[in-house]
C-alpha cells in the first residue's frame, strides 16, 4: 500500500535536507521509508575530466587489438557441453581470503552454470540480445554505455574494432532506461516494492521484478555497494537475494567490484567477489581495472569515477575511469555474446 501524500512529502523534505548537509558518497540516496533504516545520502558531484599526467600500466582485456595490442588478451572461454541444473544455490567452490578477489581478472569467463541460468531464461523467453542495467546512479548514469547506440560519431572504438559485432549483437539495451537502477539505490532497494515505478510496473512487484518482466534480458550488470555503507550487515543477504532472484528468472548476474572504498576496508568489493565465487557467476572486477589509473580512476571525492570520452585509441582519454568502465563492460558483455553462441 502506498504511502499518504503528507508522509510522502514529508519523507522527501527530510532526504533533501540530508543531502544538503552530508555529501561524503556517490549517489543522491532516496528517502527511506519508515519501515526501514534510513540510508546515508549521497552527493551527485557531476564528473569532471581529469588533468592527464601520468603513464597507465597495462590492464588485462579480453578483446584483441587490431595491431599492437596494449594489454595482455584473456580468452573468452565457453562452457562444456555437460551443464548443471541453474539452481539459485552457491556452488561447492573453493572460498576467498579477505583480499585475494584484488587478484582477480578484470574480465570473467562464463561458467557451465551460468551457462544453464541463459538457457533456462530461453526456455522462458528472455530474449539473448537484451542486457539490464541494475544498481544505484552508476548503473542508471546516462554516460554508462548509451553512447553506444547514437552511432560511431560518438565513440572510437580504436585498436578494438571487434567490440562492434557486440554493439549491433545488444543494440537497443545500450540507452534503455532501467527500471530497476536509480540514484541512491541500495541492495535492499532492488528488493522493495515501495521503489517501484507504479507508473510502469505491477503495484505488487519489486523494481527488479518488473525491469526483468518488462525487459526480457538474458544478463544483468548488477552495480551496487557504494550506498550500503550504512547497512554493511545487510549487505550479503539483500544481495544474495538479488543473485538468486536473478538466476530464478533465467537471468545472467554479473557482479561488478566497485571503484571506491566508502566502507573503508574493501568489505563490501569482498562480499561482492565471494558471492560471485559462491553462485558460480561473472564476476566483473572493475576495482581491478582502474588500479593503474590517477588516483584510482576517482575523483577528489574518492568516489565519482572521472570523466571522459568514449575513445579507446586516444592514450590521454584512457587516463580517465569512464572510458574504460564502457570498454570492460563491451568486454565484458563480448564474453557473454561468445558464450552463448550456438
Amino acid at each position: 500500500m502506498r504511502p499518504d501524500i503528507s508522509l510522502k512529502n514529508t519523507l522527501c523534505l527530510a532526504g533533501g535536507l540530508l543531502v544538503l548537509l552530508v555529501m561524503i558518497t556517490a549517489c543522491a540516496a532516496a528517502p527511506t521509508p519508515a519501515s526501514t533504516p534510513a540510508e546515508t545520502p549521497i552527493s551527485t558531484t557531476a564528473p569532471s575530466l581529469p588533468a592527464p599526467t601520468l603513464t597507465l600500466a597495462p590492464v588485462e582485456i579480453i578483446s584483441t587489438p587490431a595491431g599492437t595490442p596494449k594489454a595482455t588478451p584473456q580468452t573468452a572461454k565457453t562452457s562444456p557441453a555437460a551443464q548443471p541444473s541453474p539452481t539459485a544455490t552457491p556452488a561447492s567452490l573453493p572460498t576467498l581470503g579477505p583480499d585475494d578477489w584484488k587478484n582477480l581478472p578484470p574480465i570473467p569467463t562464463l561458467s557451465a552454470k551460468a551457462l544453464a541460468v541463459f538457457e533456462a531464461g530461453q526456455a522462458k523467453g528472455n530474449d539473448p540480445h537484451v542486457f539490464s542495467k541494475v544498481g544505484d546512479c552508476e548503473a542508471s548514469a546516462v554516460w554508462f554505455l548509451a553512447n553506444f547506440e547514437a552511432g560511431s560519431k560518438d565513440y572510437k572504438l580504436g585498436p578494438y574494432s571487434d567490440l562492434q559485432d557486440v554493439i549491433t549483437y545488444f543494440a537497443g539495451s545500450f540507452n534503455r532506461t532501467s527500471l530497476a537502477a536509480k540514484q541512491g539505490f541500495n541492495a535492499a532497494s532492488l528488493l522493495s516494492n515501495f521503489w517501484t515505478d507504479r507508473s510502469k510496473c505491477k503495484n505488487d512487484e519489486t523494481p527488479l521484478g518488473c525491469e526483468y518482466r518488462l525487459s526480457k534480458a538474458s544478463f544483468a550488470f548488477i552495480i551496487i555497494g557504494t550506498n550500503d555503507v550504512s547497512r554493511k550487515k545487510s549487505f550479503e543477504a539483500n544481495l544474495r537475494a538479488v543473485i538468486e532472484f536473478s538466476m530464478a528468472q533465467g537471468v545472467v548476474p554479473i557482479l561488478v567490484t566497485k571503484a571506491d572504498n566508502v566502507e573503508g576496508d574493501y568489505s563490501l568489493n569482498a562480499t561482492i567477489a565471494k558471492l560471485a565465487l559462491e553462485y558460480d557467476m561473472p564476476l566483473w572486477n572493475f576495482w581491478s581495472t582502474v588500479q593503474p589509473l590517477p588516483n584510482h580512476g576517482l575523483q577528489e571525492d574518492k568516489i565519482h569515477l572521472t570523466h571522459d570520452r568514449n575513445y579507446f585509441d586516444d592514450p590521454n582519454v584512457m587516463k580517465a575511469a569512464w572510458p574504460w568502465r564502457n570498454l570492460n563492460a563491451l568486454q565484458v558483455l563480448q564474453v557473454m555474446m561468445l558464450g552463448t553462441a550456438k
